[in-house]
């Protein structure tokens, strides 16, 4: 997922944004019992500019689902509605920072 077009971003940005890896089901949407069991290898990689990539895990917890990069909840980055999303190219999906700032992110692959 790259960065799409935001606040100060009117043409998104490709050096902002996320690899994931996820179970999804036939239809895209992401494979809730897949991720039950096989948790530890839903996996997601943040890449920034100017700032060393993060790696973490999806997690799914009492707010919904979210990045996680450590233990606790200080560095979680909630998604906004992700069992509803559907996975292929040219959707969206809105992830919180840790800042709180709401930003928008476009699936640019799907394998």
């Amino acid at each position: 997922m790259l960065l799409a077009r935001n606040p100060g971003f009117p043409e998104g940005s490709n050096e902002r944004g996320y690899e994931l890896r996820v179970p999804l089901t036939a239809d895209g949407h992401l494979d809730v019992e897949a991720w039950r069991e096989r948790r530890a290898e839903c996996t997601v990689r943040r890449f920034w500019h100017d700032e060393p990539d993060r790696h973490g895990e999806l997690i799914h917890g009492r707010h919904g689902w979210a990045f996680s990069y450590e233990p606790g909840e200080a560095d979680d980055e909630p998604l906004f509605k992700l069992e509803g999303h559907v996975f292929r190219p040219g959707e969206y999906v809105t992830v919180r920072e840790t800042d709180g700032e709401a930003l928008t992110f476009r699936i640019v692959s799907v394998r």
